[in-house]
């Protein structure tokens, strides 16, 4: 099935959930803030929300470090 993340296209599973994207992605679900169809979810939805076809998916993850 194809979505976009990040603007990107990409093929995916069909029924796959946010939270496998996340973890196929190889980025940490409690690290990531994920916008799904202009829409903020929230931690405890990514469990439960599958993608569907065209589903457009935005996710920033955090990173930490820098300079002292």
């Amino acid at each position: 099935m194809k979505i976009q993340v990040n603007g990107d296209p990409m093929e995916v599973a069909e029924g796959i959930k946010l939270t496998d994207l996340i973890k196929q992605l190889k980025l940490k679900p409690e690290l990531v803030v994920v916008e799904l169809n202009l829409n903020i979810l929230k931690k405890e939805e990514l469990a439960t929300t599958v993608l569907r076809e065209q589903d457009q998916v935005e996710i920033v993850h955090f990173v930490g470090g820098g300079a002292v």
